[in-house]
């Protein structure tokens, strides 16, 4: 295989690994407005499914159950059942491209936040370009207009956000990522079992179930394991840049299969926001500070 053939190659799966992140926000969408599925048993069954697929990876390698064993820790499995709880809550009133906007500048915050928490050393741009997606996202999210969007569901997008980039800090830390992710869907389905029976079962569909499966075994189970296939061969900050197309993704998925609109309220922060992200992602890196 030629060098320009496998470029193409990592292309191709970079793409589809995006559209799979991003087809998460507008299954979930779709299931919570087109029937009579709860958001409780999308996210249990997306849980379920989600384990079912990352267990059965891990099992086809070798060592498997210790591999599972070691995946297996609380603190991950607490942060992606934040995630994925908050993250179906807040689309039963959040459109999918506005969800996925929040979800993700949460997310690069919190991972910044937690880069400066561990020592590193924040270059001037890096500082800039998270300064400038804060204030896109508090732009979006300030309560006053007709256009800001509704209160809870950005305060649960918000706190899904900042799961998964717990999630992501902690993971950082592992060698092994897909038996993290097998043992984190499977300690967190409890929470998505517990969440059930807090609202005595929100409703559930066939519909809703078949969607929530897809979430669970394919936009995330193997979506998530194709990215960290991936990931090894792109540089961080590509990494980081490639996944401002997500949003971008979610908010024209929403328009073509949803019906939702884009007001120029989310245009402006939605700019904002990646902007500000591509410019912190994209400054250079800087030794950690030692204490």
């Amino acid at each position: 295989m030629t060098q320009r053939q496998s470029a193409r190659g990592l292309a191709a799966l970079c793409a589809v690994t995006m559209c799979a992140f991003a087809a998460n926000s507008l299954l979930n969408r779709l299931a919570l407005t087109g029937g009579d599925t709860g958001p409780a048993a999308f996210a249990t069954i997306r849980l379920g499914a989600g384990a079912v697929v990352l267990c059965a990876l891990v099992m086809g390698g070798r060592d498997a159950p210790a591999r599972l064993r070691t995946g297996v820790q609380g603190g991950r499995a607490a942060a992606l059942a934040i995630y994925m709880l908050g993250f179906s809550f807040a689309y039963v009133t959040l459109d999918a491209g506005l969800g996925a906007l929040i979800l993700f500048g949460a997310v690069q915050i919190t991972m910044f936040a937690g880069g400066m928490v561990a020592g590193d050393t924040i270059p001037a741009r890096r500082l800039a370009g998270a300064g400038l997606a804060m204030a896109g996202l508090v732009g979006l999210l300030w309560p006053a207009g007709a256009t800001a969007p509704p209160l809870a569901g950005a305060l649960l997008m918000t706190v899904a956000g900042i799961g998964w980039g717990v999630f992501s800090l902690k993971g950082r830390r592992g060698q092994d990522p897909l038996a993290t992710m097998a043992g984190s869907f499977l300690l967190a389905l409890p929470a998505g079992l517990l969440a059930l029976a807090v609202v005595g079962g929100d409703g559930l569909d066939a519909r809703g179930a078949l969607l929530a499966v897809l979430s669970g075994a394919v936009t995330s189970g193997l979506g998530y394991a194709l990215w960290y296939r991936v990931l090894p061969r792109l540089a961080s900050s590509a990494a980081a840049v490639l996944q401002l197309s997500v949003p971008v993704i979610a908010m024209a998925g929403g328009v073509a299969l949803l019906g939702e609109t884009v007001g120029i309220r989310a245009i402006g922060a939605g700019i904002m926001v990646l902007g500000g992200v591509a410019l912190a992602v994209t400054a250079p890196s800087a030794p950690a500070r030692r204490g």
